[in-house]
């Protein structure tokens, strides 16, 4: 690997685990302010929907701009957002409208910081050691985002409600400054298309290929019940199962576990089972897993559970985005991965709005069987395309 990947790797631990911090801490400083499970989930929702909205101008963004200053501006920029969070949270002056838009305005700069650095991998690694790479990067993802930075944000939550948010607006702020020492790729002058004609370039490329297309809808799918049942799981630990705020913390980091070493084996795995047979044990293992999330007895049960669904979790992504960085064309992966990821992400919004109404009318166990049965069925319909693509 280059000096120029190691230095994307420490950026993205770095902020992974101020990341962490804040995603153990947003849902503690909701329950703070409401207990109605669907006023939390609108904070969830509105940190989702600019992949919705904004996904194809981003990747648009990413195929005529230097990816590099897009990642390091956007990690500034969230920098200072994090930062009016921690000194609004200080003085007791957010509520729920505020977290929302706040929240919306650091998921469009995770738009373009995403997109961008998807796609500028492939320009700092050799394509033989993309799934390594991919690999990498996912395991200190996990380390910081479920592993380290949970516990950490919520006992500093219970120190005091702002210093989670300072700690994550402090990690964006050093990645931002890791990211813009790494190399730029030297692209030849081209005269770009209109941004409505680049835009309909990506989603025309994607739509003909009948494999990520499948993969991008199957994702759709699974992240939209993925969310419906996850919007309510701070709510089942802490109300049903009566955790407190540190041990909300401790679950989300033994759920880590599993991806954490997902990502540490995910290339041999590949290389042993091939990728559609990986592809399909972590989808059959995800429905059987929400099925039985949603009747944990205890959080023992529960914490074992997710360990398992983000271990197949972590290889369903790796396998997919390095099949995706493999068969896209450099020039169009800004766009492609955008419009991927529209498909993948922009139901997640949806995906928490509904787990909130089913939370509320069922109780809050209900969301995860729910999506568990939605997941099944969208696999069986996926099913032949993926058997008859992949071996093609």
């Amino acid at each position: 690997m280059s000096a120029g990947y190691w230095r994307l790797w420490w950026a993205t631990g770095i902020n992974s685990v101020g990341d962490g911090a804040f995603a153990a801490a947003v849902p503690l400083l909701a329950v703070t302010v409401t207990r109605d499970p669907r006023l939390v989930s609108i904070v969830s929702a509105a940190t989702y929907l600019p992949w919705l909205l904004l996904s194809l101008p981003a990747g648009a963004l990413v195929d005529r701009h230097d990816r590099v200053a897009l990642m390091w501006r956007a990690q500034a920029i969230q920098a200072l957002i994090v930062a009016v969070i921690a000194v609004l949270a200080a003085f007791g002056q957010i509520g729920i409208p505020m977290l929302a838009i706040i929240a919306f305005g650091l998921g469009a700069c995770t738009v373009v910081f995403a997109n961008a650095a998807q796609a500028v991998l492939p320009d700092i690694v050799a394509e033989p050691l993309l799934h390594k790479a991919n690999g990498h990067q996912q395991v200190i993802t996990t380390v910081g985002l479920q592993f380290a930075g949970p516990p950490a944000g919520s006992l500093l939550f219970a120190v005091a409600v702002a210093l989670p948010f300072s700690v994550d607006a402090a990690s964006f702020a050093l990645s931002a400054a890791l990211l813009a020492t790494l190399p730029r790729r030297r692209r030849e002058r081209i005269e770009h298309p209109p941004m409505r004609t680049a835009i309909a370039d990506g989603l025309r490329w994607l739509a003909r290929h009948r494999l990520l297309r499948t993969l991008a809808i199957l994702l759709g799918v699974n992240t939209f019940c993925f969310q419906l049942g996850n919007v309510s799981l701070v709510l089942l630990a802490t109300q049903t199962l009566r955790l407190d705020a540190p041990g909300y913390g401790l679950l989300l980091a033994g759920a880590a576990i599993g991806s954490l070493l997902g990502g540490l084996v995910s290339a041999r795995l590949v290389q042993r089972m091939g990728e559609l047979s990986a592809l399909l044990a972590a989808l059959i293992t995800n429905v059987v897993i929400f099925f039985g999330i949603g009747l944990s007895p205890n959080v023992i049960v529960l914490g074992a559970l997710l360990a398992v669904n983000g271990f197949v979790t972590t290889l369903w992504s790796i396998v997919t985005v390095s099949l995706r960085q493999r068969i896209v064309p450099s020039e169009m992966l800004g766009r492609v991965n955008s419009v991927y990821r529209m498909l993948g992400w922009g139901l997640i919004p949806l995906g928490a709005l509904a787990g909130g109404l089913v939370a509320h009318a069922f109780g809050l166990r209900a969301p995860y069987p729910v999506a568990g049965a939605l997941r099944g069925i969208a696999l069986l319909v996926a099913l032949p395309v993926l058997i008859r693509a992949m071996r093609h």
